[in-house]
């Protein structure tokens, strides 16, 4: 090298290379993160500030113009961050990882490359067997916020948005409340001479427990019913004090929906739908101008007059009831549940990373693989193939197969 050359070099200015893309073999890893099609999702799966991670790690980010928009994060801070901002809806839906929140609908799907990851909500609620036949006939591999556990069993997804579900659940039923909404025109909680508010929460999860604090703080009255003993006791410890909590008995429950203002449907299905514990007659004897907010709609619910509704109508009334049945609550705070989401999966994302892909990420680790549904072709999860009559393979089956 001659002297003026190794001059420059000492000096630092000569151009830097960029910093290459993390490889497995020949194949390059990207990560796409497409615009949300529907209006009522207000969230992206990675920040700005897990985006600069992730390219300071030497991966390729790919965000079309706009997916931040609706949670205050602009295209360029994106672009600040290391990612590429690009225009086109169909080459962020080209990446070998695409992320979203919402399920693609068919003409993402389409546009989509063949072999590559999916990782989305799947809100079974809403998807059909079209849905399903589009991804295998794609050949990818899809893996459902919903299905995703932690290295502990937990479901780090679902926690995280049942913790803001909750916490904004009581806000919404507040709101609602109200003589301005058409309401019973009653304060969430009480004044001194006047009775508090009456709660009923069904499900004794991690959404009950967050609504139950919110319903405390705010010097609100709370039922708890759930059938499995151990998480009302579990829901005692962690609220530390003493509450009225009993199990799911026609009986009992249809008394305290007679006297609810509020009642949260907070069941979360183990496997597949909810089942129905609130019947038609047990919402016709409740009180006129009382709200129900059933979280789980998503699942089908567990109250048989809730029908799934939307930010933009929320709400309906049967029997005089006021009936709140949006599925993605958590999407009314975008901003907190897009951080939230990013926390979650910016360690998997440079996991998958380290490993070369989203197939090496399910052969090592168990807890990633209970997320996927759909792999390579195949139905994987067997609550979807009965109710949508389609044929399902063992996922470890396939593995084995091909390793």
């Amino acid at each position: 090298m001659p002297n003026e050359i190794k001059e420059i070099a000492a000096a630092g200015l000569l151009p830097k290379e960029a910093p290459a893309v993390v490889q497995k073999g020949k194949r390059s890893i990207t990560i796409g993160i497409p615009k949300e099609k529907s209006s009522e999702e207000r969230r992206v799966v990675l920040t700005p500030e897990a985006v600069g991670l992730l390219t300071n790690n030497g991966l390729g980010v790919v965000v079309e113009t706009g997916a931040g928009k609706a949670s205050k994060f602009s295209d360029q801070d994106y672009s600040d961050a290391g990612a590429k901002v690009v225009y086109s809806h169909e080459e962020a839906l080209k990446a070998q990882i695409v992320l979203k929140v919402d399920a693609p609908d068919l003409s993402e799907i389409d546009k989509m490359n063949p072999g590559s990851c999916l990782i989305s909500a799947l809100q079974i609620g809403r998807q059909t067997r079209e849905f399903i036949e589009a991804l295998n006939a794609k050949k990818i591999t899809a893996i459902a916020f919903e299905y995703l556990e932690d290295k502990v069993g937990g479901m780090p997804v679902v926690r995280a948005m049942s913790e803001i579900a909750g916490s904004t659940v009581m806000l919404i039923a507040a709101e609602y409340l109200s003589s301005v909404n058409d309401g019973k025109g009653l304060i969430m909680g009480g004044v001194t001479g006047v009775p508090p508010t009456q709660v009923v929460i069904i499900g004794a999860g991690t959404v009950a427990e967050y609504a139950a604090r919110t319903a405390l703080g705010l010097g609100a009255n709370i039922k708890v019913f759930d059938n499995h003993i151990y998480k009302l006791r579990r829901l005692k410890q962690l609220l530390g004090q003493q509450i009225y909590t009993s199990t799911i008995d026609n009986l009992t429950l249809t008394q305290a929906l007679a006297e609810a203002d509020v009642v949260i449907g907070a069941l979360r299905a183990e496997k597949g739908r909810n089942k129905i514990v609130v019947n038609e007659e047990m919402v016709a004897n409740m009180m006129h101008g009382s709200i129900i907010i059933d979280v789980g709609i998503d699942q089908g619910g567990c109250i048989e007059t809730a029908r799934m509704t939307t930010h933009e109508d929320p709400i309906y009334f049967v029997h005089d009831i006021i009936h709140y049945c949006v599925p993605n609550i958590a999407s009314r705070v975008s901003r907190t549940a897009s951080y939230s989401l990013s926390n979650i999966f910016t360690p998997i994302i440079l996991q998958m990373a380290d490993l070369g892909g989203a197939e090496e990420m399910i052969f090592n680790y168990r807890w990633f693989l209970r997320g996927v549904y759909t792999y390579r072709g195949s139905l994987t999860n067997a609550y979807l193939a009965r109710k949508f009559d389609l044929t399902h393979k063992e996922l470890q089956l396939l593995l084995a197969a091909r390793y």
